[in-house]
Protein backbone atom coordinates (compact mmCIF):
# COMPACT_ATOMS: atom_id res chain seq x y z
CA UNK A 1 0.00 0.00 0.00
CA UNK A 2 3.02 2.43 -0.34
CA UNK A 3 1.27 4.11 -3.51
CA UNK A 4 -1.58 5.03 -1.51
CA UNK A 5 0.53 6.29 1.24
CA UNK A 6 1.96 8.31 -1.19
CA UNK A 7 -1.34 9.88 -2.88
CA UNK A 8 -2.63 10.54 1.29
CA UNK A 9 0.53 12.67 1.77
CA UNK A 10 0.13 14.68 -1.42
CA UNK A 11 -3.36 15.33 -1.10
CA UNK A 12 -4.58 15.19 2.75
CA UNK A 13 -1.30 15.85 4.31
CA UNK A 14 -3.02 17.39 7.53
CA UNK A 15 -5.95 14.73 7.91
CA UNK A 16 -4.96 11.59 9.97
CA UNK A 17 -5.91 8.36 8.76
CA UNK A 18 -7.72 5.54 10.82
CA UNK A 19 -7.02 2.97 8.35
CA UNK A 20 -6.57 1.66 4.83
CA UNK A 21 -8.33 -1.18 3.55
CA UNK A 22 -7.44 -3.14 0.13
CA UNK A 23 -10.81 -3.63 -2.07
CA UNK A 24 -11.24 -5.53 -5.33
CA UNK A 25 -12.64 -3.69 -8.01
CA UNK A 26 -11.58 -4.34 -11.54
CA UNK A 27 -8.99 -6.75 -12.70
CA UNK A 28 -6.65 -3.40 -13.87
CA UNK A 29 -6.96 -1.33 -10.65
CA UNK A 30 -5.73 -0.90 -6.98
CA UNK A 31 -8.35 0.15 -5.24
CA UNK A 32 -8.16 1.19 -1.31
CA UNK A 33 -10.89 2.26 1.43
CA UNK A 34 -9.52 5.23 3.22
CA UNK A 35 -10.99 6.31 6.58
CA UNK A 36 -10.11 9.48 8.43
CA UNK A 37 -10.12 9.73 12.37
CA UNK A 38 -12.72 12.70 11.57
CA UNK A 39 -15.30 10.18 10.09
CA UNK A 40 -14.76 10.90 6.68
CA UNK A 41 -13.68 8.37 3.78
CA UNK A 42 -12.51 8.29 0.33
CA UNK A 43 -11.98 5.48 -2.30
CA UNK A 44 -8.22 5.70 -3.85
CA UNK A 45 -8.09 3.96 -7.22
CA UNK A 46 -4.43 3.22 -8.88
CA UNK A 47 -3.03 1.76 -12.09
CA UNK A 48 0.25 1.72 -13.71
CA UNK A 49 -1.71 2.68 -16.94
CA UNK A 50 -1.98 6.08 -15.97
CA UNK A 51 -3.74 7.02 -19.52
CA UNK A 52 -6.42 5.16 -18.65
CA UNK A 53 -7.28 6.25 -15.04
CA UNK A 54 -6.95 10.27 -16.87
CA UNK A 55 -10.06 8.78 -19.44
CA UNK A 56 -12.01 6.96 -16.62
CA UNK A 57 -11.89 9.70 -14.54
CA UNK A 58 -12.65 12.05 -17.00
CA UNK A 59 -15.49 9.75 -18.22
CA UNK A 60 -17.21 9.72 -14.85
CA UNK A 61 -17.06 13.34 -14.42
CA UNK A 62 -18.76 13.98 -17.44
CA UNK A 63 -21.48 10.66 -16.83
CA UNK A 64 -21.90 12.77 -13.42
CA UNK A 65 -22.44 15.83 -14.97
CA UNK A 66 -24.30 15.75 -18.11
CA UNK A 67 -26.89 12.46 -17.01
CA UNK A 68 -28.58 11.47 -14.01
CA UNK A 69 -26.38 8.71 -13.17
CA UNK A 70 -24.88 8.95 -9.99
CA UNK A 71 -21.81 8.76 -10.16
CA UNK A 72 -19.10 9.25 -7.08
CA UNK A 73 -17.33 13.20 -7.46
CA UNK A 74 -13.68 12.83 -8.29
CA UNK A 75 -11.75 15.02 -5.67
CA UNK A 76 -8.17 14.47 -7.26
CA UNK A 77 -6.16 12.98 -10.07
CA UNK A 78 -2.72 12.80 -10.42
CA UNK A 79 0.22 10.63 -10.42
CA UNK A 80 2.67 9.55 -8.29
CA UNK A 81 6.05 7.23 -9.13
CA UNK A 82 4.98 4.93 -12.17
CA UNK A 83 0.90 4.90 -11.10
CA UNK A 84 -1.70 7.48 -12.44
CA UNK A 85 -4.18 7.46 -9.26
CA UNK A 86 -7.77 9.18 -8.73
CA UNK A 87 -9.36 9.78 -5.57
CA UNK A 88 -13.03 9.65 -5.41
CA UNK A 89 -15.70 10.05 -2.82
CA UNK A 90 -16.82 6.84 -0.71
CA UNK A 91 -20.29 6.66 -2.00
CA UNK A 92 -23.39 5.20 0.16
CA UNK A 93 -25.21 2.10 -0.38
CA UNK A 94 -25.03 -1.77 -0.45
CA UNK A 95 -23.15 -3.90 -3.29
CA UNK A 96 -26.13 -4.01 -5.92
CA UNK A 97 -24.92 -7.52 -6.63
CA UNK A 98 -25.27 -8.94 -3.23
CA UNK A 99 -28.56 -7.25 -2.87
CA UNK A 100 -30.50 -7.75 -5.91
CA UNK A 101 -31.84 -11.39 -5.50
CA UNK A 102 -33.26 -10.48 -1.68
CA UNK A 103 -35.53 -7.76 -3.31
CA UNK A 104 -38.71 -8.21 -4.26
CA UNK A 105 -40.16 -8.43 -7.33
CA UNK A 106 -41.03 -4.80 -7.65
CA UNK A 107 -38.18 -3.03 -6.13
CA UNK A 108 -36.33 -5.50 -9.20
CA UNK A 109 -38.09 -4.03 -11.78
CA UNK A 110 -37.68 -0.77 -10.59
CA UNK A 111 -33.99 -1.24 -10.70
CA UNK A 112 -34.17 -2.26 -14.33
CA UNK A 113 -36.13 0.69 -15.56
CA UNK A 114 -33.00 2.94 -14.00
CA UNK A 115 -30.44 0.89 -15.63
CA UNK A 116 -32.54 1.08 -18.96
CA UNK A 117 -33.27 5.07 -18.37
CA UNK A 118 -29.39 5.29 -17.68
CA UNK A 119 -27.97 3.74 -20.70
CA UNK A 120 -30.56 5.98 -22.98
CA UNK A 121 -29.27 8.78 -21.38
CA UNK A 122 -26.06 7.76 -22.48
CA UNK A 123 -26.97 7.68 -25.48
CA UNK A 124 -28.54 10.83 -26.03
CA UNK A 125 -25.52 12.45 -24.61
CA UNK A 126 -22.27 10.62 -26.42
CA UNK A 127 -22.38 10.26 -29.94
CA UNK A 128 -19.78 9.23 -32.59
CA UNK A 129 -18.01 9.25 -35.71
CA UNK A 130 -16.58 5.81 -35.41
CA UNK A 131 -16.49 2.66 -33.08
CA UNK A 132 -13.97 1.05 -30.66
CA UNK A 133 -12.28 2.99 -28.11
CA UNK A 134 -13.16 6.43 -26.74
CA UNK A 135 -10.63 9.10 -26.04
CA UNK A 136 -10.43 12.43 -24.52
CA UNK A 137 -9.01 15.48 -25.01
CA UNK A 138 -9.24 17.36 -22.17
CA UNK A 139 -7.13 20.64 -23.37
CA UNK A 140 -10.66 22.71 -23.88
CA UNK A 141 -12.71 24.00 -21.38
CA UNK A 142 -15.34 21.13 -21.66
CA UNK A 143 -13.50 17.51 -22.42
CA UNK A 144 -14.41 15.90 -25.58
CA UNK A 145 -14.73 12.49 -26.48
CA UNK A 146 -13.66 10.80 -29.67
CA UNK A 147 -13.15 7.66 -31.25
CA UNK A 148 -9.83 7.36 -33.45
CA UNK A 149 -9.88 3.64 -34.12
CA UNK A 150 -12.13 2.72 -36.85
CA UNK A 151 -15.23 3.87 -39.17
CA UNK A 152 -16.04 0.37 -40.55
CA UNK A 153 -18.31 -1.24 -37.74
CA UNK A 154 -18.81 -4.38 -40.25
CA UNK A 155 -15.04 -5.08 -39.44
CA UNK A 156 -14.86 -3.35 -36.07
CA UNK A 157 -17.92 -5.98 -34.78
CA UNK A 158 -16.51 -8.75 -36.50
CA UNK A 159 -13.28 -8.10 -34.65
CA UNK A 160 -15.10 -8.13 -31.18
CA UNK A 161 -17.28 -10.75 -31.86
CA UNK A 162 -14.59 -13.31 -32.96
CA UNK A 163 -12.61 -11.98 -30.08
CA UNK A 164 -15.10 -13.25 -27.71
CA UNK A 165 -15.58 -16.55 -29.45
CA UNK A 166 -11.98 -17.12 -28.90
CA UNK A 167 -11.86 -16.54 -25.28
CA UNK A 168 -14.28 -19.25 -24.84
CA UNK A 169 -12.88 -22.22 -23.27
CA UNK A 170 -12.86 -25.71 -24.37
CA UNK A 171 -16.54 -27.12 -22.99
CA UNK A 172 -17.93 -24.18 -25.70
CA UNK A 173 -16.13 -26.33 -28.68
CA UNK A 174 -19.32 -28.04 -29.53
CA UNK A 175 -20.90 -24.86 -30.24
CA UNK A 176 -17.83 -22.73 -31.48
CA UNK A 177 -18.39 -23.42 -35.24
CA UNK A 178 -21.77 -22.49 -35.06
CA UNK A 179 -21.39 -19.36 -33.32
CA UNK A 180 -18.23 -18.26 -35.76
CA UNK A 181 -20.86 -19.16 -38.50
CA UNK A 182 -23.56 -16.44 -37.32
CA UNK A 183 -20.98 -13.86 -36.80
CA UNK A 184 -19.72 -14.35 -40.38
CA UNK A 185 -22.61 -14.42 -41.56
CA UNK A 186 -24.43 -11.88 -40.16
CA UNK A 187 -25.68 -8.73 -42.17
CA UNK A 188 -24.87 -5.47 -40.75
CA UNK A 189 -25.26 -1.83 -41.63
CA UNK A 190 -21.99 -0.63 -43.20
CA UNK A 191 -21.90 2.52 -41.15
CA UNK A 192 -24.58 2.88 -38.37
CA UNK A 193 -24.65 6.24 -36.25
CA UNK A 194 -22.42 4.78 -32.83
CA UNK A 195 -23.37 5.81 -29.03
CA UNK A 196 -21.26 5.37 -25.78
CA UNK A 197 -21.00 1.62 -25.30
CA UNK A 198 -20.57 0.94 -21.38
CA UNK A 199 -19.73 -2.66 -21.62
CA UNK A 200 -19.83 -2.83 -18.04
CA UNK A 201 -22.71 -1.12 -16.66
CA UNK A 202 -24.66 -3.74 -14.50
CA UNK A 203 -25.65 -4.38 -10.99
CA UNK A 204 -22.25 -5.66 -9.91
CA UNK A 205 -20.72 -2.15 -10.53
CA UNK A 206 -23.63 -0.20 -8.66
CA UNK A 207 -24.42 0.08 -4.86
CA UNK A 208 -28.24 0.35 -3.79
CA UNK A 209 -30.13 2.28 -0.75
CA UNK A 210 -33.23 2.90 0.14
CA UNK A 211 -34.11 5.11 -2.57
CA UNK A 212 -32.34 2.59 -5.70
CA UNK A 213 -29.10 3.28 -7.37
CA UNK A 214 -26.86 5.45 -5.32
CA UNK A 215 -23.78 5.23 -7.19
CA UNK A 216 -23.00 3.62 -10.65
CA UNK A 217 -18.71 2.55 -10.37
CA UNK A 218 -15.99 1.43 -12.97
CA UNK A 219 -16.19 3.71 -16.12
CA UNK A 220 -12.82 2.17 -17.52
CA UNK A 221 -11.87 1.18 -20.97
CA UNK A 222 -14.87 2.50 -23.07
CA UNK A 223 -15.72 1.86 -26.33
CA UNK A 224 -18.16 3.22 -28.99
CA UNK A 225 -20.35 1.10 -31.16
CA UNK A 226 -24.14 0.79 -32.46
CA UNK A 227 -26.66 1.97 -29.45
CA UNK A 228 -28.26 -2.01 -30.36
CA UNK A 229 -25.23 -4.16 -28.80
CA UNK A 230 -24.94 -1.77 -26.05
CA UNK A 231 -29.10 -2.86 -25.70
CA UNK A 232 -28.35 -6.06 -25.92
CA UNK A 233 -25.78 -6.03 -23.28
CA UNK A 234 -26.74 -3.94 -20.26
CA UNK A 235 -30.34 -6.19 -20.58
CA UNK A 236 -28.73 -9.56 -20.62
CA UNK A 237 -26.83 -7.98 -17.55
CA UNK A 238 -29.72 -6.94 -15.88
CA UNK A 239 -32.59 -9.24 -17.02
CA UNK A 240 -30.55 -12.51 -17.42
CA UNK A 241 -27.92 -13.00 -15.04
CA UNK A 242 -29.63 -13.03 -11.90
CA UNK A 243 -33.43 -14.79 -12.12
CA UNK A 244 -34.72 -17.73 -13.95
CA UNK A 245 -37.07 -15.74 -15.42
CA UNK A 246 -35.82 -12.53 -17.05
CA UNK A 247 -39.26 -11.45 -18.72
CA UNK A 248 -40.44 -8.79 -16.30
CA UNK A 249 -37.15 -7.31 -15.61
CA UNK A 250 -36.53 -7.37 -19.50
CA UNK A 251 -39.92 -5.24 -19.97
CA UNK A 252 -39.16 -3.02 -16.99
CA UNK A 253 -35.65 -2.48 -19.04
CA UNK A 254 -37.20 -1.59 -22.31
CA UNK A 255 -39.60 1.18 -20.68
CA UNK A 256 -37.09 2.54 -18.77
CA UNK A 257 -35.10 3.13 -21.84
CA UNK A 258 -38.45 4.08 -23.71
CA UNK A 259 -38.90 6.68 -21.82
CA UNK A 260 -35.70 8.57 -23.21
CA UNK A 261 -35.64 7.58 -26.32
CA UNK A 262 -37.03 4.82 -28.73
CA UNK A 263 -36.01 1.35 -27.87
CA UNK A 264 -34.06 -0.19 -30.99
CA UNK A 265 -35.06 -2.88 -33.02
CA UNK A 266 -32.29 -5.33 -31.69
CA UNK A 267 -30.73 -7.57 -34.12
CA UNK A 268 -30.08 -11.15 -32.46
CA UNK A 269 -26.37 -10.93 -33.94
CA UNK A 270 -25.83 -8.42 -31.36
CA UNK A 271 -27.86 -10.55 -28.54
CA UNK A 272 -25.11 -13.02 -29.38
CA UNK A 273 -22.47 -10.91 -28.97
CA UNK A 274 -23.45 -9.73 -25.38
CA UNK A 275 -23.47 -12.80 -24.22
CA UNK A 276 -20.21 -13.70 -25.64
CA UNK A 277 -18.65 -10.40 -24.75
CA UNK A 278 -19.84 -11.44 -21.11
CA UNK A 279 -18.84 -15.17 -20.69
CA UNK A 280 -15.15 -14.63 -19.80
CA UNK A 281 -13.58 -12.03 -18.33
CA UNK A 282 -10.27 -10.22 -19.50
CA UNK A 283 -8.08 -12.32 -17.39
CA UNK A 284 -9.54 -15.40 -19.36
CA UNK A 285 -11.78 -17.07 -16.68
CA UNK A 286 -15.61 -17.51 -17.11
CA UNK A 287 -17.58 -15.21 -15.71
CA UNK A 288 -19.82 -16.00 -12.56
CA UNK A 289 -23.51 -15.41 -13.10
CA UNK A 290 -26.03 -14.55 -10.27
CA UNK A 291 -25.88 -14.29 -6.25
CA UNK A 292 -24.64 -16.48 -4.56
CA UNK A 293 -22.33 -16.68 -7.75
CA UNK A 294 -22.83 -19.65 -10.25
CA UNK A 295 -19.19 -21.40 -10.12
CA UNK A 296 -17.70 -23.83 -12.51
CA UNK A 297 -19.75 -26.11 -14.81
CA UNK A 298 -22.92 -24.48 -13.78
CA UNK A 299 -21.23 -21.15 -14.97
CA UNK A 300 -20.83 -22.27 -17.95
CA UNK A 301 -23.99 -24.36 -18.37
CA UNK A 302 -25.60 -20.69 -17.54
CA UNK A 303 -23.78 -19.27 -20.73
CA UNK A 304 -23.99 -21.92 -23.26
CA UNK A 305 -27.95 -22.22 -22.13
CA UNK A 306 -28.39 -18.65 -22.78
CA UNK A 307 -26.19 -18.74 -26.24
CA UNK A 308 -27.75 -21.98 -27.87
CA UNK A 309 -31.20 -19.96 -27.26
CA UNK A 310 -29.71 -17.36 -29.95
CA UNK A 311 -28.40 -19.76 -32.52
Amino acid sequence: MDHVAAVLAREFPDRPVASVTPAQRGNHKQTAIVDFSDGGAVVVQLSADVDAVRLETALAQAVGDRTSIPVPQVLATGTVADRGYAVVERATGDELHERFVHLDEEEQQSLARTFGRGLAELHETFAFDGYGPVTADTRGATVEFRVAESTDWQAWFSAYAHSGIDALPPAFDSIRDQLIETVETASLPERPPASLYPWDLRPGNALVGGDGVTAVLDWGDPLAAVPELAVAKVEHLVADWYVSDGTPLRRAFRDGYDAVRPYPTVDPIYRVAAVLRSAVDSTGEVTRPGYPEQTGARAVSFHRQRLESLL
